[in-house]
């Protein structure tokens, strides 16, 4: 598989200080990585911004107010990264959050890109805002990108701030900061995250280290990068710049698994014990029942015939399993209508006792 990122770039990083858009800006992100050999998917904050900027009002407080705005300044938006891409095609894709908690839109957006790559077009990615019903974000899009780099198993996550990395503390008023290049637990550095940044975005370091967080789960690294595409282009040539955050280890993972509240219950027969205690995945086949009313993504207790053995992420929600448990998996296709997944759990998102 192609080296595969997910760039998440905040206003900060495409605006000048009236929020208009500064093309130079989107030009030399996307010159920095015309020099890489890889897949790229963008996650591009800045709607509001620009459409504020196109009509020359201030940053809007009002719900329906950052809805019109976003509109007008998607379009924009959208323009500006059809230049600079050219002679790549380019292609918009607006996620909701209800695209990432629901089964079926996430494995629908999950193909949507996976084709977008196939057809060598590079997908521009925002959170749908004119429709949003709550806050005008899922998170906020360092959130949305950490899922983006999920969705497309994405190699990096980088967020491109304009903050040159994570520090020990805030380096615009303590001059006694330091830049953290390497950090290998999220989890310990969570303290050092301060609040918003900027006026012209929504996030700031917190929302950074969250986003990490996710990602590192799915065991992929983030890097923080500040300095535009400048900063993003000495990155690429091997320089000391940003903060790289790394994946959790497997072992890792599975402790993060075994600690989480099962939302129900697997029950598995002694042979479906046997393979997962070789490395194998659990199979629809070797679960005798279930209990509770867990959905896709959610951790679930796995019990075998003598106690409870581990715990592990379902693939399928309950009302599926009800129906193919006991079942060969070349048969899912003809129960359910589709087949996202040959697994109830993958031997990757299994945590054993």
């Amino acid at each position: 598989m192609k080296r595969r990122i997910v760039l998440k770039i905040g206003s900060s990083s495409l605006t000048d200080e009236n929020g208009r858009i500064e093309p130079e800006r989107l030009q030399a992100i996307a010159s920095a990585l015309g020099t890489l050999d890889a897949e790229v998917a963008v996650v591009s904050s800045g709607a509001v911004a620009a459409g504020c900027g196109l009509l020359n009002v201030p940053r809007p407080r009002t719900l329906p107010e950052k809805q019109a705005l976003a509109a007008v300044g998607q379009a924009a938006l959208m323009q500006e990264w059809a230049k600079v891409f050219a002679p790549h095609a380019v292609a918009q894709i607006l996620l909701s959050a209800g695209d990432i908690q629901d089964r079926k839109r996430f494995v629908n957006a999950k193909h949507a890109l996976e084709a977008a790559f196939k057809l060598g077009v590079v997908p521009i990615i925002n959170e749908n805002d004119t429709v949003a019903t709550q806050e005008l974000r899922l998170g906020d899009n360092d959130t949305l990108s950490a899922w983006v780099a999920y969705l497309c198993e994405a190699h990096e996550l980088i967020l491109l701030t304009d903050v040159d990395g994570l520090y020990t503390a805030n380096p615009r008023v303590d001059p006694t900061a330091k830049r953290l290049s390497l950090v290998e637990n999220v989890a310990e550095v969570l303290h050092l995250a301060g609040g918003a940044g900027s006026s012209r975005g929504t996030g700031g370091m917190h929302t950074k280290l969250k986003a990490a967080q996710i990602a590192s789960e799915a065991g992929i690294d983030t890097l923080i990068i500040g300095g535009g595409g400048m900063g993003l282009k000495a990155f690429f040539e091997g320089a000391d710049t940003g903060t790289r955050i790394r994946a959790q280890k497997h072992t890792a993972r599975r402790g993060w698994i075994l600690h989480q509240p099962s939302k129900g219950s697997l029950f598995i027969d002694s042979g479906a014990e046997k393979a997962l205690r070789s490395g194998k995945s659990l199979l629809p086949k070797g679960i005798t029942g279930i209990a509770g009313d867990f959905q896709y993504g959610e951790i679930v207790r796995l019990e075998g015939e003598h106690g409870p053995i581990g715990q592990g992420i379902v693939n399928y929600a309950a009302h599926e399993v009800q129906r193919i448990f006991r079942r060969h998996t070349e048969e899912i296709e003809e129960i359910l209508g589709y087949k996202d997944f040959d697994e109830v759990v993958h031997r990757n998102h299994l945590a054993l006792y």
